[in-house]
């Protein structure tokens, strides 16, 4: 069912791109690879201290850093940033817009490491970068299986093959939702509590329908119809229906689907003919928010079910009573 993998590397590009950074010097160098989702700030590399230089991670400078090397004359801080300049070190990041000291400068373009740039503030742009590179360098585990955003919720949906997972997420695209991977869902641990799941690159908006082929989704429905990613909320599994199948009749089983460490609430839905599963998951849907959000439909039950046994009892008592004040 499923596969585990990790991507190793992410070009300097792919930050740049994706985190708001503008490149001051070293284009040609976009090609180094990161290959950790730490970032370095060399506070104390810049007094000289380099017994816990980390020269494998992305080196961001910020107000402090800048600030401490005005107070350097030019030989230590060359010094210091030629040390700085690994042969490892992907890039420089310099943030809040601030002026890069002609030192720096000289020591990242003699190592042809990039320079790179950004307005917002130290604290901002590295929980840009973290965020993008821990998703990006996470473990990845991928699983056959369809994941569709339906009002807000990644529902993944399981199954035997040929049971209608790609045509019951279809008709969910035609009732309004967003179609984040069919086939094979690559899935990535974002942080202790929460997996996020996309379409390998391969495979980004495409369905495989039977009968019909392979369509575009974003072409046939427009860009509403997709989404590039979408943190799992549940799991639904399809199952073929037998009379001997024993399914969850209350909702209330609290079976989990285990992905890289992280517990996702499965619910099993039976597959027979006539059955409308596009109605059907979009109610799980909307059920497993309203119990997210405090409401349970299991409990409004057992109030209904728990009154009713009480109003019954009184009737039943009361009843005992008129025939005993008969019998007197």
């Amino acid at each position: 069912m499923a596969q585990t993998d990790q991507i190793q590397s992410v070009q300097i590009r792919d930050l740049v791109e994706n985190t708001r950074l503008e490149v001051l010097a070293g284009e040609e160098y976009l090609d180094r690879l990161i290959t950790t989702s730490d970032i370095s700030r060399p506070g104390l590399e810049m007094t000289g201290y380099f017994n816990y230089y980390a020269p494998d991670r992305v080196q961001l400078l910020g107000i402090t850093e800048i600030s401490f090397s005005k107070r350097m004359s030019h030989e230590e801080l060359l010094m210091v940033a030629r040390k700085m300049a690994s042969s490892e070190t992907p890039a420089f990041v310099v943030s809040t817009g601030l002026a890069v000291p002609p030192e720096i400068k000289q020591a990242v373009e003699e190592a042809h490491i990039p320079l790179l740039t950004t307005n917002l503030t130290s604290s901002r742009i590295l929980a840009n970068m973290t965020y993008f590179l821990s998703g990006k360098l996470a473990e990845r585990q991928s699983v056959h299986g369809v994941l569709v955003d339906i009002y807000g919720l990644g529902v993944l949906i399981t199954g035997d093959s040929g049971v209608g997972k790609s045509e019951t997420a279809l008709e969910l695209v035609r009732r309004g939702h967003r179609l984040v991977a069919d086939d094979r869902v690559d899935i990535f641990q974002q942080d202790e509590e929460r997996l996020v799941g996309e379409a390998p690159a391969i495979l980004t908006h495409l369905m495989e329908i039977r009968g019909v082929g392979i369509i575009d989704v974003m072409n046939l429905y427009g860009a509403g119809a997709v989404r590039s990613h979408s943190t799992i909320s549940m799991n639904l599994h399809l199952e073929s229906w037998s009379p001997d199948a024993k399914f969850d009749r209350l909702g209330n089983a609290g079976d989990n689907l285990n992905i890289l460490g992280v517990d996702i609430p499965r619910f099993a839905i039976p597959v027979r003919t006539g059955r409308n599963l596009a109605v059907i998951i979009e109610a799980a849907a909307m059920n497993f928010r309203a119990k997210s959000m405090g409401y349970d439909a299991m409990k409004t039950f057992d109030n209904n079910l728990n009154s009713l046994i009480a109003e019954n009892s009184e009737a039943d008592k009361a009843a005992e009573a008129d025939k005993d004040n008969k019998n007197k």
